[in-house]
């Protein structure tokens, strides 16, 4: 599993930064966005994946302006934790 942030440009400039989870699975790469439930996508590859959730999240949140929701601030992160196996 990796995580990154994804960017999103605002009406009237600036961004907000989202927390995206990356995870490889046998055949194909799968996404999720903690703050936004339910914003998933799929892809055969990281590139293609990291594109389809770019405009997943985009399309989410015209979805929610349109009907005059209130954008959820992000509030995830994600960390890294390394551990010796042998232990």
């Amino acid at each position: 599993m990796a995580a990154t942030q994804c960017r999103i440009g605002k009406e009237g400039g600036g961004s907000t930064t989202y927390t995206v989870i990356y995870e490889k699975g046998p055949t194909s790469w799968g996404a999720y966005v903690p703050d936004l439930p339910g914003v998933i996508s799929v892809g055969d590859s990281r590139d293609e994946v990291e594109r389809l959730i770019q405009e997943a999240i985009e399309f989410h949140l015209e979805g929610m302006r349109e009907e005059g929701m209130a954008i959820p601030a992000p509030s995830s992160f994600a960390g890294v934790v390394e551990i010796d196996p042998a232990a």
